[in-house]
């Protein structure tokens, strides 16, 4: 005999957001970065383009309301949400048992802090789909993919300009830290825009997608930290010279431009120039 079906996920409108936020006397706070997906099309969107399936384990950070939480619970196998603010994370549940009752043994719920996330329930995660929070939405990213390598795929929402400069290449005036410490992990490009009016409270900054395609990363762990050191020290000061750059963490100029020679990168080059893989080679010829 064969199970019965879930019953079907009703996904919040805007009428739902409003009234569950009145409920649990919600005043969205700019500090959290908290604005609210109120357009059922939009989420059912992100799940489409995310590519996520019945057997995916999904991570959701900032779950909210719970707008994306539904939308992700009607498609994928388990999801895990996690969730920092008090209020926030009692109400989820519940809303869950209210509109999705059949999708209830789903969902994980974990109240914590997404940076401070050192392990998750149930199986591995396959893929990470979120509204990140604006501000800390890079941070947070970076430590997920880090921490969870099972994460092959990931979709996530962020501040327009912040997903410019992850999807930015070499060469291009975005290009940045934040463009090369994800393409350690992931091919990342940009997978649509989102408009303001879909939100509540509706932000003061446009929103775009980026998709994270996982592949192989250029090293260990240890040459992971080193590399990212470099990084960081080349876009300090991002107009100086890689050679000039890298002194603080090589020991002088000198020692810099030996590495940088080392690894075949031309010392007068700057770093936003080059790729991941080339900031891999200075960090393993580091002295």
């Amino acid at each position: 005999m064969s199970e019965p079906e879930a019953r079907p996920v009703r996904l919040l409108g805007a009428s739902d957001v409003r009234r569950i936020a009145a409920d649990i006397g919600l005043r969205p706070t700019k500090q959290r970065g908290q604005n609210f997906v109120v357009d059922a099309n939009t989420v059912r969107r992100i799940v489409r383009t995310s590519g996520i399936g019945p057997d995916d384990v999904v991570v959701e950070v900032g779950p909210g309301l719970g707008s994306l939480t539904l939308a992700l619970l009607e498609v994928a196998r388990h999801v895990v949400a996690v969730e920092v603010d008090d209020v926030l994370a009692e109400r989820l549940p519940q809303t869950v048992a209210e509109l999705a009752p059949g999708h209830r043994d789903r969902l994980d719920l974990v109240h914590a802090d997404a940076l401070r996330v050192q392990e998750l329930p149930g199986p591995a995660p396959t893929a990470l789909v979120a509204n990140l929070p604006y501000n800390v939405s890079v941070p947070v990213l970076l430590h997920l993919l880090e921490r969870f390598p099972s994460i092959a795929t990931t979709l996530v929402m962020v501040q327009a300009e912040v997903a410019y400069r992850l999807a930015a290449g070499p060469g291009s005036r975005t290009y940045g830290i934040p463009s090369v410490k994800a393409a350690w992990y992931a091919d990342v490009t940009l997978a649509g825009s989102i408009g303001r009016s879909v939100f509540w409270p509706a932000p003061n900054v446009d929103s775009a997608l980026v998709s994270l395609r996982r592949r192989p990363e250029p090293g260990d762990e240890e040459l992971r930290r080193r590399t990212f050191a470099v990084i960081d020290a080349a876009f300090a000061q991002r107009r100086k010279m890689l050679r000039s750059g890298l002194a603080s963490i090589a020991g002088s100029s000198a020692a810099a431009e030996v590495a940088l020679r080392a690894a075949g990168v031309d010392p007068q080059t700057r770093g936003e120039q080059l790729t991941v893989a080339d900031f891999a080679r200075i960090a393993a010829a580091m002295p």
